[in-house]
């Protein structure tokens, strides 16, 4: 499954009022891992950023004016994202953005949702913690993610965040797969005589990978609540 972390930065907080994007930042995962590939850009919005999202984000009018404006690049950001699930925190925002800057390109198919499906984390993650704060701050904090290098909101460092954050908030073992073995397999497996024709050989983890399984487990019982079996049993056997 491929997946695309996507968040905007904007001149202000409303589409409809002709605010503009004057950053898009991707992260792609594939079988909810990253593959290192990235989309960015910065944006000429062809107005003046509020002052609110200027001390947000730090970006300067002038510092966009040789920018490309989002029709220039349109193309490029379609092909990145196009049949993917499209991951954003509090996604109507990110998704009425980009509509509007489909629609002026006069494209007939004018919508996200035209190339890519649409998953919100917000959503996810009120349905997890309700009655908390779910800001993608607050995640982090909650999650174990570690921000300290944000220090201004940015497309591509909140898009890198986000992943992070979507990863621990369904890290489980339904989302790692352990749940998704079927009867099929099963029958497939009891009719397979296996001979061992020599010893196998044994490769035992690395000290680094064994120090990513144990975050995970870490990841999956915070998750859970403690109801990481994996987790406690090898605590039991250490």
């Amino acid at each position: 499954m491929r997946q695309i972390i996507l968040d905007t930065e904007t001149t202000g907080l409303e589409a409809q009022r002709g605010h503009r994007i004057i950053e898009i930042g991707c992260v792609e995962l594939v079988q909810r891992r990253p593959t290192g590939r990235t989309y960015h850009t910065y944006l000429n919005p062809e107005r003046r950023i509020d002052e609110g999202a200027r001390a947000v984000t730090g970006i300067e009018d002038d510092f966009l004016l040789d920018k490309p404006r989002f029709a220039d690049v349109a193309e490029e950001f379609l092909q990145f994202i196009e049949g993917a699930e499209v991951i954003a925190h509090n996604a109507a925002f990110d998704v009425g953005f980009l509509d509007a800057e489909l629609a002026r390109t006069g494209r007939a198919r004018a919508r996200l949702s035209d190339y890519a499906s649409v998953l919100d984390t917000l959503a996810l993650a009120r349905e997890k913690f309700p009655g908390q704060r779910n800001s993608l701050d607050a995640l982090c904090k909650r999650l174990g993610v570690d921000n300290s290098h944000r220090d201004m909101h940015g497309a591509l460092i909140d898009a890198s965040l986000l992943a992070d954050v979507y990863l621990a908030l369904t890290a489980g073992q339904g989302q790692l797969g352990f749940a998704s073995e079927s009867a099929d397999v099963e029958a497939l497996v009891s009719t397979v005589e296996v001979r061992i024709v020599a010893r196998p050989r044994v490769l035992r983890a690395i000290e680094a990978e064994l120090l990513v399984h144990a975050a995970r487990l870490d990841a999956i019982d915070k998750i859970s609540k403690g109801a990481c079996v994996w987790k406690h049993v090898l605590e039991r056997v250490a």
